[in-house]
């Protein structure tokens, strides 16, 4: 889906960009931290993960909706988001359109989604924590397929004969992006290392020390001037986790 996705599973949406096109976080006063000086110190940042269009090689909920939905909605509602329309308004109205059980959506889910190369073995070495604006009901029956077990952070979902019901958190607005954004999840990390693909992973791209990206928010980024590291599988993602840290102890600063 354009609009962007356990061991403990906790509802989170995500966050729009102020008007003008300018960098909420500039507005704000806040500049993103710079990637480049906190590769040094990465063997001790946390790992945080997007799930649709990031872990998975095509956004879970836009198949959803393509397959049980209504897309005709989905694209009105995109064009609107983050002008009239915050990232839960969109969602829970793309939800709205589908109809189908729960458990018919989520197994034909199981059967079609893909993950990228590489996130099993990122999960082995790194243990990350994936936050996603998507649904945990979704997300983690495709992790027990992988045979993957990671901590997620996500919304919920409930199916009902006129449509999906989706719930998202209560909390605080985040005073960069002013929705309740994905930097909720991980403001009690420390140092932050993100990988994400899309508009809900923006505000909170901004806040880590270090960014994965591509798609959608590869883009953005370079609109905004902030540095990130591209990468096409998550093995990419490893590789430059790899190379960082062995720089990181050749400098006597390992561990």
């Amino acid at each position: 889906m354009r609009a962007k996705e356990s061991v403990a599973t906790v509802a989170v949406a995500t966050a729009k960009l102020a008007p003008s096109g300018i960098c909420p976080a500039r507005r704000a006063g806040i500049e993103p931290r710079d990637s480049a000086s906190a590769e040094s110190r990465l063997a001790k940042h946390a790992l945080v993960l997007d799930w649709d269009g990031t872990v998975t090689e095509r956004d879970g909920l836009h198949m959803a909706i393509e397959r049980f939905g209504d897309l005709g909605v989905f694209d009105a509602l995109e064009d609107e988001l983050g002008k009239t329309l915050t990232l839960d308004e969109v969602i829970a109205a793309e939800m709205a359109t589908i109809t189908a059980p729960l458990e018919e959506v989520r197994d034909w889910l199981v059967e079609h989604v893909r993950v990228r190369p590489g996130f099993r073995e990122l999960v082995d070495e790194h243990a990350p924590l994936i936050v996603s604006s998507g649904f945990s009901e979704l997300i983690e029956p495709i992790l027990e397929r992988e045979g993957v077990r990671a901590r997620v952070v996500a919304n919920h979902v409930a199916a009902g004969a006129d449509g999906w019901r989706a719930t998202f958190a209560e909390g605080p607005l985040c005073e960069v992006c002013g929705e309740r954004c994905k930097r909720s999840a991980v403001g009690s990390l420390g140092p932050l290392a993100y990988a994400g693909d899309g508009y809900s992973d923006r505000c909170v791209a901004l806040a880590a020390d270090l960014r994965f990206a591509r798609d959608g928010l590869a883009e953005w980024l370079d609109e905004q001037g902030v540095a990130y590291q591209p990468f096409d599988d998550l093995h990419d993602v490893r590789a430059a986790l790899r190379v960082l840290q062995e720089d990181d102890a050749g400098d006597g600063r390992g561990g």
